[in-house]
């Protein structure tokens, strides 16, 4: 009678709090939106975990360590900032910037550059000590950007700033058109010789003049579209990439494309909605879509190449080509390992469990990734 009464009092207790197992009106969750399961692969790559550090949790934020030569850089949402040996993974160095961190990590020519809680950025030079710091006009969600003596850092406003990388002294500063709705994202800009290029809300990719800020072109990414504010956000996502004459990117519920350089022109665009952004090598262009589809273009002309639907609704971060393989990261901390040529599965590695948002990063043989928990892992290919 104890044990009868016991169960009746679970059995009432989880009806009333919507235990599924034991409550027969309780909604079954729908299959076809719950992350696809892992399947069985065969490990053709042999992939080797070199070193771990931990940097701390990233919160509500997105971090994504930066390399400047050898050195690598990570930073966690509570203001600490750590610089590593690429190669070994030995600490040098931790810091605390004094405040929390919403954006980072930007390194160059000896310098580290943070976001800090409400529009601050930090600069500390390659021992960890305050170059400067300064106060934006928003909130900063993206690394900066270091490159040619500069520090180039967008604002959730949508001001495009550039400042002095040894004292913090404004060069130039530039706003672009904001839409009425964007994604709260983290989209990137990439300096490359005498140009920035800036992804930005809206669906478009600007490139500015290093020197002053000056409009060069603009090109359109993703064209909104839609009857609702909703439907019409097509933010440029991630980081453009550079590579040869050629920079690519992608949008949310807009393109992926290749365009000039020099011109903006497009190369190829071919639809797709990702809130991650892009790589490229020196054959394909690699993207994860919202669905959770790795597709690989060509990258003369932007013909399918391969597509990979088998971690569909896992939230990856951008793919990267990684030797033979292509890297992504996904919401239970694996990373996946696609062959290059056809995107079968040909390797996978656990880490913490907790979530990679950012995109893996290469510094030397190296693929480095951040977790959500504050996990900083080397891999190499044995």
């Amino acid at each position: 009678m104890q044990f009868s009464a016991k169960l009746i009092s679970v059995a009432v207790f989880c009806l009333l709090s919507g235990c599924a197992s034991l409550n027969p009106f309780a909604s079954k969750p729908d299959p076809k939106k719950l992350p696809a399961p892992l399947v069985e692969i065969k490990q053709a790559l042999s992939v080797k975990q070199v070193w771990s550090a931990l940097v701390g949790a990233s919160a509500k934020y997105v971090f994504a360590p930066a390399a400047d030569g050898n050195d690598l850089y990570a930073a966690a949402a509570d203001g600490t900032v750590i610089k590593v040996d690429a190669q070994t993974g030995r600490i040098q160095w931790r810091i605390n910037a004094g405040v929390g961190l919403t954006g980072g990590v930007g390194a160059g020519s000896g310098s580290v550059v943070v976001a800090g809680e409400k529009g601050n950025l930090l600069a500390f030079d390659a021992d960890g000590k305050v170059l400067w710091k300064i106060q934006q006009s928003s909130e900063v969600l993206s690394a900066p950007a270091i490159a040619r003596g500069l520090v180039i850092v967008r604002s959730n406003d949508n001001k495009i700033t550039a400042y002095d990388q040894q004292n913090g002294g404004k060069k130039w500063s530039v706003e672009r058109p904001l839409p009425s709705l964007i994604l709260r994202a983290v989209p990137g800009l990439v300096i490359d010789g005498d140009q920035v290029l800036v992804a930005l809300p809206g669906g478009r990719m600007a490139s500015l003049s290093v020197k002053n800020g000056g409009l060069r072109w603009e090109a359109v990414v993703g064209e909104p579209k839609g009857n609702t504010e909703l439907e019409r956000v097509a933010d440029v996502s991630g980081f453009p990439v550079v590579y040869g004459k050629d920079v690519c990117a992608t949008s949310y519920q807009g393109r992926v494309g290749c365009f000039d350089l020099n011109t903006g022109s497009p190369r190829w665009l071919k639809n797709i909605s990702s809130e991650v952004g892009v790589s490229v090598d020196e054959r394909f262009v690699f993207a994860a879509d919202n669905a959770g589809v790795v597709n690989a273009f060509n990258r003369d002309g932007g013909s399918s190449a391969w597509r990979n639907d088998k971690l569909a609704r896992r939230h990856l971060s951008a793919p990267i080509s990684f030797g033979r393989s292509v890297a992504v990261g996904d919401f239970e901390g694996y990373v996946h390992f696609l062959s290059r040529e056809d995107g079968s599965f040909i390797g996978r590695h656990a880490t913490d469990g907790s979530q990679i948002l950012a995109a893996p990063i290469l510094v030397g043989s190296n693929l480095i990734v951040q977790t959500k928990s504050g996990l900083v892992i080397a891999f190499a290919i044995e």
